[in-house]
């Protein structure tokens, strides 16, 4: 037997249609959670919904796009009112070794894994309420280099850093 230790409990996982979000979406709801996922593409994203099967709603959305954003956070607080836990999962990375770096490269897995998790947290902020939880997924990356993988694992640093400063500035708040 599961706990319901989430029981009445709203989520939010981000990338959430696969992998690590899939897995920890089906938990939050196998605990008692009502579980929002996001994910870019649609197809998957249904997929996940359907495979989850109860509890959860999937929207559509990409964490480096602000306008996505307000809409998901939009949609949770007409449809809950409130967001007690937030997962920032969403994020990936390419193998591409020093020298072959491109800008495309390093904007789109900063946008993604740096600026779209600062501003998923920053954004749902308003939704919680006292003593709420974030999750920051970070990597052993950060602190252990992988080759071919510095931007990556650059990004990742970066979530370390946040998740240390974020602790004190929503102590206050016991999130």
């Amino acid at each position: 037997m599961i706990s319901q230790k989430f029981s009445g409990k709203v989520a939010l996982v981000t990338g959430g249609s696969s992998g690590i979000g899939l897995a920890t979406a089906k938990r939050f709801v196998a605990e008692g959670a009502y579980v929002f996922i996001t994910g870019r593409r649609q197809p998957e994203l249904d997929a996940a919904v359907n495979e989850i099967g109860k509890n959860v709603t999937g929207i559509q959305s990409d964490v480096s796009n602000l306008a996505d954003l307000d809409h998901l956070y939009a949609t949770i607080e007409q449809e809950q009112g409130h967001l007690d836990v937030i997962f920032a999962n969403a994020g990936g990375g390419e193998l591409i070794p020093l020298g072959s770096i491109t800008e495309e490269h390093f904007d789109k897995t900063f946008n993604t894994n740096v600026k779209g998790l600062l501003f998923t947290v920053q954004k749902a902020l308003p939704l919680m309420p006292e003593g709420a939880s974030i999750i920051l997924n970070a990597s052993t990356t950060s602190i252990l280099g992988t080759p071919a993988f510095s931007v990556y694992s650059a990004t990742k640093a970066a979530v370390r850093s946040f998740a240390r400063n974020w602790i004190l500035d929503l102590k206050d708040r016991q999130i």
